[in-house]
């Protein structure tokens, strides 16, 4: 089931921040049910993620190091929506920086928010099949630290559970695309 809108009455916006990635205000606002307050968001231009599957019934994972975590985590490749960029082009070039594959059959799996109680962000779900590696994958961004990492569907659910796979946009989307996911 999908939200419904219902928007607030913007009773005053201000801009508290304006990133390379995302902008974040602090608004007065009163919400439909009557309420009035200040309400905090992270505005995010969304991202897209693939989860790619080799004809070998191999998962394709990028292990990256995230600095707000202090750490490296094993999740699909994935990336922000640049302006003028569909979210399918985003991940097709996040798949070949990240993963040095490209794909060559691609399914829209759907979107989802990613933490709708402070950021308007959606995380756009593709899978990505027929895969082919690349002779010459594109440069990675200078601020990523990535390391390719292949499992099988089981052993992705054996690290979702064992919490070795912690991040929620790759464990929703592996679900969203593990119908599909044949060898």
């Amino acid at each position: 089931m999908s939200a419904i809108p219902e928007p607030p009455k913007i009773l005053q916006q201000r801009l508290f921040y304006r990133g390379r990635k995302f902008n974040f205000d602090v608004n007065r606002l009163r919400l439909p049910n009557g309420a009035e307050g200040d309400w905090e968001c992270i505005r995010h231009p969304g991202g897209s993620l693939g989860v790619p599957f080799t004809a070998d019934g191999q998962l394709v994972l990028v292990r990256q190091y995230r600095f707000a975590l202090q750490g490296r985590l094993l999740e699909f490749p994935a990336g922000t929506v640049e302006a003028g960029e569909s979210p399918l082009s985003t991940i097709q070039r996040e798949i070949e920086e990240e993963t040095g594959y490209r794909a060559k059959q691609w399914q829209d799996l759907g979107r989802f928010p990613i933490a709708p109680g402070y950021s308007d962000e959606y995380i756009y779900a593709f899978l990505a099949r027929d895969l082919e590696k690349l002779e010459r994958p594109p440069a990675q961004d200078d601020d990523e630290d990535i390391e390719v990492v292949l499992m099988s569907p089981e052993e992705f659910e054996e690290k979702a559970r064992s919490a070795d796979i912690i991040d929620g946009k790759s464990i929703a989307s592996y679900f969203l695309a593990r119908p599909f996911l044949k060898g």
